[in-house]
């Protein structure tokens, strides 16, 4: 979830999804309330451990903290040397961990029809959004993490995107790389609360309106599908924090029409990996769960 969070366009709920751990994640997440800090101010560790289904939350915690640290730099490493292949892979991976959410919907109807129509369609109109300046103050950096963890939790739709339309995503990765204590600690809380309180929501649909929601949920997965496709020609650029040139508006094109060497056989090796690796996820946690 980690390394996914960190590719804007990848979402770490999707990850979540495809490993079948999403609904226990939510309902962990949102057992941290009131009367779990009460616990806690009470010094009830264990019931307040107990109640938060702390071993689980501490386990994906870590392995989301140690993947963004480790793995900030490679990312952009790769992104910036290998886009395509890099792109590809997640294009695979996203593509088919759709279809293993519309398995899980035993009942179509119009309703879900709409909703699976309207996730793609606001997923794919968020994908050809351009991005925007934003003040750099720790006021504003706490409504990034707050906005930012509540795209990062459903499938589909990056934090990470959501972070460089609002023209965030260099600044916050910079200060993981640089470790700025002061912006990281502040956007961190930012996550907290936000991912608290989105969880209350998320929580509540999934329960009264699941199939419906399912469905919205797998049609951001096909509509987030342009901005991770690996074929894109920049038609326009901007200055980002560092005064630097990069990239701002780009459109998916056909690998005939890509401007460069469209590095078609690993395109199609890294998509198929990405396929292989949602594939193998799946089959593994559902064997894991069979024998729980």
């Amino acid at each position: 979830m980690g390394a996914a969070d960190v590719i804007p366009g990848v979402s770490g709920g999707t990850i979540a999804f495809i490993t079948g751990i999403y609904d226990e994640l939510i309902e962990s997440i949102k057992a941290i309330d009131i009367t779990a800090v009460r616990l806690l101010l009470s010094f009830q560790f264990a019931a307040f451990w107990k109640k938060i289904n702390g071993n689980f939350l501490i386990c994906v915690l870590a392995g989301i903290v140690t993947s963004i640290f480790s793995l900030a730099n490679l990312m952009t490493y790769l992104l910036a040397n290998h886009p395509i292949s890099i792109w590809s892979f997640f294009f695979g991976l996203i593509l088919v961990s759709s279809p293993l959410i519309l398995r899980d919907i035993k009942k179509w109807n119009f309703v879900t029809v709409l909703s699976f129509i309207i996730g793609i369609v606001v997923a794919y109109a968020i994908t050809v959004l351009s991005p925007t300046e934003t003040p750099n103050n720790l006021f504003f950096i706490f409504f990034c993490g707050a906005l930012a963890i509540c795209a990062m939790i459903l499938p589909g739709i990056s934090g990470a995107f959501i972070l460089l339309l609002i023209g965030k995503y260099e600044y916050i990765i910079t200060a993981l790389i640089t470790l700025n204590f002061p912006v990281i600690i502040v956007f961190v809380l930012g996550c907290f609360i936000g991912l608290v309180g989105f969880s209350h929501v998320l929580s509540w649909v999934l329960k009264n309106y699941r199939f419906p929601t399912l469905a919205v949920l797998a049609g951001f997965m096909i509509g987030s599908l342009n901005k991770v496709w690996p074929w894109k020609n920049v038609i326009g650029f901007r200055l980002d924090h560092n005064g630097v040139q990069v990239p701002a508006f780009d459109k998916s094109v056909w690998p005939g029409q890509f401007e460069g060497d469209p590095h078609l056989f690993h395109a199609i090796l890294f998509a198929a990996l990405g396929v292989f690796l949602v594939v193998a996820i799946e089959k593994t946690a559902t064997y894991l769960k069979s024998k729980n």
